[in-house]
């Protein structure tokens, strides 16, 4: 038979004391256990919050900054409530709180800028989740957006950690900031002697005839220039995509599209050539092989 005094004497006995206030046994292995409670019910309540957010088709960066605030205030209220369980005062832990703050302030401060910076993307929004970004080399949709870093997916499919600041104190190209509209080109030169009209209706007629390609603005084909061996054109047309793919699919289709009809019109896509002019005469000399 468990004695109750003694289980009730060990948990009252005084473990330590913190300005004053003693704290007990109980009180230590209460400690994790709100803790648990507190992260399970929080847990539990931004997951059901998460689900009607999304039913409701709202805003992922909204859901995710939603989150985030939520599991700081979770975290800030569990840890005053076991500090006033266990009879701690929060006035205590202030010299100590201080002294922690000036050395994580000069030995963390690239942590603090990215937590800020963080925060700052979460809240203005000039980074969202979904967006097709171009970060110095590389390409990519942002798949995530943390307190510390942003998850980048590139276009080959490689994962990419970039420390928030950096995306806000250097120049980044947002492909799809207001809206998903992307304008790409395709040049092609002829043969000299082509006719320069029949072949600017033909490269509009390849480009129009194109799904994704949009009717307004209007595509628009220009004589570009006289070149070495072709006449050059080029094309101009928009279209809506979340990524560059979505560009080079659209290009490829115009090419083949445009080589059909020049085929069929007996129209020739240039290639390099070149003159020789030789001064003097030529001899070709044929040697006799033997059997």
């Amino acid at each position: 038979m468990i004695d109750i005094d003694n289980v009730y004497s060990i948990l009252s006995y005084k473990f330590f004391t913190v300005a004053d206030h003693s704290i007990t046994i109980g009180g230590v292995l209460l400690i994790p256990i709100l803790a648990l409670v507190g992260f399970w019910a929080t847990k539990y309540l931004v997951r059901l919050l998460t689900s009607k957010l999304t039913t409701r088709n709202a805003d992922p960066n909204i859901i995710h900054l939603v989150r985030r605030l939520l599991y700081a205030l979770a975290i800030s209220i569990i840890a005053i409530t076991v500090l006033d369980i266990i009879n701690v005062p929060i006035t205590a832990f202030a010299f100590l709180s201080g002294a922690i703050a000036i050395g994580f302030g000069f030995g963390a401060q690239n942590i603090i800028n990215n937590f800020i910076s963080g925060w700052i993307l979460m809240w203005e929004k000039p980074i969202r989740i979904g967006d097709f970004l171009e970060v110095e080399n590389a390409k990519g949709i942002v798949e995530e957006i943390n307190t510390r870093s942003t998850r980048f997916r590139r276009v080959d499919g490689v994962h990419m950690l970039i420390p928030n600041s950096k995306l806000l104190e250097n120049t980044i190209v947002n492909w799809t900031l207001v809206d998903k509209l992307m304008r790409t080109s395709v040049k092609i030169g002829v043969a000299y002697g082509s006719p320069a009209k029949k072949v600017v209706a033909l490269i509009l007629q390849a480009t129009e005839e194109q799904e994704g390609v949009l009717s307004t603005p209007k595509p628009q084909v220009i004589f570009e220039d006289f070149g070495d061996n072709a006449l050059i054109f080029e094309v101009n047309f928009w279209i809506q995509s979340n990524v560059e793919g979505g560009l080079r699919v659209a290009k490829s289709n115009v090419r083949f599209r445009l080589d059909e009809l020049l085929a069929e019109h007996n129209i020739v896509i240039a290639f390099p050539q070149r003159d020789i002019h030789i001064d003097g005469s030529l001899r070709l000399l044929k040697n006799d092989v033997p059997d």
